[in-house]
């Protein structure tokens, strides 16, 4: 809203300073800037609220070290994390551009499921206090499974179809001195594409648009993979149904990362922490292929109008750092499926968004984990129990991170350590924009 504002005083009265909100970098500050005041300094007003109305955390007797004193803390803090993510995304992007847009209904869409999974899940417990009854917490008193998964695989849906199927998604192709543009199998002319003159580095140099359902293969000298050859060699003519492949696959990344940093969620600072430091490296991936001179020196595609999504990045980290400031242990608020879900649902459309979906085992390798640690768990135990008629454990507790909690490390230091290991693994992931 600031940047129509200010961009309308720039060009009607070229206002002192209102060319200032034309620079990317100077919203993208902004952005991190409002984002951390606004979890910081609103966020307490948040907590106290949730405080008021006794949105506290229940706690199951899991025999864990400090669970008990966790007992009543607030939950719900995800709705800090949102507000903090939005009003600056409001305030400084362009909201014409398509990827904003659709990162705005991603945090709405996975916030309300988190939200209505957190309110049911509360309801549940006052009633039982009502009828003076001892309340038992069960994964069956939130948003029923199916409900949050059908909700998932809704915005998966959005986001491959978007993706496939906008003529706002495009990546520019070379126009070599043949007077062509080397397009690949299932790759098409946008709509308004026209030949794009650039000067880089003092070299001439033309490109056009195009429409290309294709992706970012780390480590790989010709790193790039079109999903069409996932189906072409089925029959000719089989490209045209590369999209049933990509939405799918959207769908189930966007699914399995969501639910990931759920489980995540298990301790004082951890999914915030991560998620912050995954945040920041998928901004640096956005703001390189964002500019055409920082794609050409680094040899990535370069994805028009996707520099702008770097100011939602900036808000996404701030938002995470500044719910931090609660949420680091002792926490005087969890976050809760509110904020979980939307994490995690947010880093899997960005990934996808940048063409950088095959760098999500790395990037996100404490969510794949987690995850893997709970199939783990569950599948053993199933096995052995139809075996041999006692079910046996992998792990002392599953998610991962309740394992180390039983074999007696402090929740903050296997905290912190996580984010050490996040931080290793973005840095690898970083790498391949050079290593191939």
């Amino acid at each position: 809203m600031l940047y129509y504002f200010f961009n309308w005083l720039n060009k009607t009265y070229h206002f002192p300073g209102a060319g200032l909100f034309m620079f990317q970098s100077f919203r993208i500050a902004m952005a991190v800037v409002f984002s951390l005041l606004i979890a910081t300094v609103y966020g307490k007003r948040i907590i106290n609220l949730l405080k008021k109305k006794q949105i506290g955390e229940s706690v199951r007797e899991l025999g864990l070290q400090g669970e008990q004193e966790k007992k009543g803390t607030p939950t719900m803090g995800g709705i800090i994390i949102l507000v903090a993510i939005l009003i600056p995304t409001l305030l400084f992007a362009n909201l014409d551009k398509v990827y904003i847009r659709l990162m705005v209904l991603c945090t709405v869409w996975l916030g309300i499921i988190g939200f209505l999974d957190d309110l049911f899940k509360i309801r549940a417990r006052k009633a039982a206090q009502n009828k003076g009854e001892a309340y038992k917490k069960k994964d069956s008193d939130g948003l029923a499974g199916i409900s949050k998964v059908i909700g998932q695989v809704g915005l998966g849906m959005i986001i491959g179809v978007t993706l496939y199927f906008s003529n706002a998604v495009t990546v520019e192709r070379e126009i070599f001195s043949t007077g062509n543009a080397q397009l690949q199998k299932g790759e098409r002319l946008a709509k308004d594409s026209n030949i794009i003159p650039r000067k880089i580095d003092g070299i001439a140099k033309r490109f056009v648009k195009v429409q290309t359902p294709i992706t970012t293969i780390p480590f790989v000298k010709n790193h790039e993979f079109n999903y069409s050859r996932l189906i072409s060699w089925i029959s000719p003519g089989a490209e045209k149904y590369t999209w049933v492949i990509y939405v799918l696959i959207v769908i189930f990344i966007v699914t399995a990362v969501s639910n990931g940093a759920n489980l995540t969620d298990g301790l004082d600072g951890l999914a915030a922490g991560v998620s912050a430091i995954i945040g920041a490296g998928i901004g640096v991936f956005v703001y390189i292929s964002g500019n055409y001179i920082f794609a050409d020196y680094f040899d990535v595609m370069y994805i028009p109008n996707l520099g702008e999504l770097s100011i939602f990045v900036g808000a996404f980290v701030g938002a995470c750092i500044g719910f931090l400031w609660y949420n680091a242990y002792p926490a005087q608020v969890f976050m809760g499926d509110t904020g979980s879900l939307a994490l995690g649902g947010i880093i899997a459309s960005l990934a996808f968004i940048v063409r950088k979906e095959l760098l999500i085992p790395i990037f996100c390798g404490i969510f794949l984990v987690e995850n893997l640690s709970v199939i783990i768990q569950v599948g053993y135990f199933k096995y052995t129990k139809k075996k041999y008629g006692v079910g046996r454990r992998v792990f002392l507790m599953s998610p991962l991170h309740h394992h180390y909690q039983k074999k007696g490390f402090h929740e903050n230091k296997i905290a912190f350590r996580f984010w050490v290991i996040t931080i290793l693994l973005v840095v690898a992931s970083l790498v391949t924009l050079k290593i191939r």
